[in-house]
C-alpha cells in the first residue's frame, strides 16, 4: 500500500537535510506563522504550540498527507534566545552563552491530515559551552557565518569547538530535527523508514 504525501512545513535547510537522511520522499512546504511569545509561555509550550501551528497553516492544501512541523528555541536565564540576524548579535549572544549551559527546546508535530490526528513532543537538549574568548567568538562567526541559527552555532559545523559537552537523547534535535522521536511517529502512521528503503 502506497504511503501518504509527506509534508515539511519548513524552510530550513537544515531540516530538509536531516529529513533526508531517513530516505523517504517528501516535498517541503513554508508556512505563514506568527512566531511571537504569547505572555506567561514557557519555551516548552511556545516550540510546541508553533510547531503544530506551521504543520496546521498547511493543511489545507495537503488534504491526505502527513506533515512535519518544526520550531525551535535556545534558553538561557529565562530568556529566549532567537536567530542573531547578524553579527553583532551573534556575538551577543556566544558572549553570553561563554562557560555557561543553554538549553535547546524543539518542538515537533505530525499531523495527519486525512484523519485529523496530532501527534506532538518537545525534545530537549543541553550545550554546555566552553569558556570563549572575544577573538575565538570573532573567529567562529566569521568563518561560519551563523546568522540563522539559534543560539548562533551550527553543531552540525564548525560549531562543535565551542562546546564542553552535550547532553541529551538525540542529537539531531540540535540541528532542528528529533530523528528519533519523529521515526517513532511515523511507524505509528505505518511509515517504516527501512521499509520504504526496500520497496524503491
Amino acid at each position: 500500500m502506497p504511503y501518504p504525501p509527506l509534508i515539511l512545513a519548513s524552510s530550513s535547510p537544515f531540516r530538509r537535510a536531516l529529513l533526508e537522511r531517513l530516505g523517504i520522499p517528501f516535498t517541503t512546504a513554508v508556512p505563514d506563522v506568527d512566531e511571537t511569545r504569547r505572555p506567561d509561555e514557557s519555551p516548552q509550550e511556545l516550540v510546541v504550540r508553533l510547531a503544530e501551528a506551521k504543520a496546521n497553516a498547511i493543511a489545507e492544501d495537503y488534504p491526505n498527507a502527513l506533515i512535519i512541523g518544526s520550531d525551535q528555541v535556545a534558553y538561557l536565564d529565562g530568556t529566549v534566545i532567537g536567530k542573531p540576524g547578524n553579527r553583532a548579535q551573534a556575538i551577543a549572544q556566544l558572549t553570553r552563552a561563554s562557560a555557561r549551559q543553554v538549553a535547546f527546546y524543539t518542538g515537533l508535530c505530525l499531523l495527519n491530515t486525512a484523519t485529523g490526528r496530532t501527534q506532538l513532543c518537545c525534545e530537549p537538549f543541553r550545550v554546555h559551552f566552553r569558556q570563549l574568548s572575544r577573538a575565538r567568538i570573532e573567529a567562529y562567526i566569521d568563518r561560519e557565518r551563523p546568522f540563522n541559527c539559534a543560539g548562533s552555532f551550527r553543531s552540525e559545523g564548525l560549531g562543535i569547538v565551542l562546546f564542553e559537552r552535550l547532553e541529551g537523547e538525540d542529537p539531531n534535535a540540535l540541528m532542528g530535527l528529533p530523528l528519533i522521536r519523529l521515526i517513532a511517529m511515523l511507524e505509528s502512521e505505518g511509515i517504516d523508514p527501512l521499509e520504504s528503503l526496500r520497496d524503491t
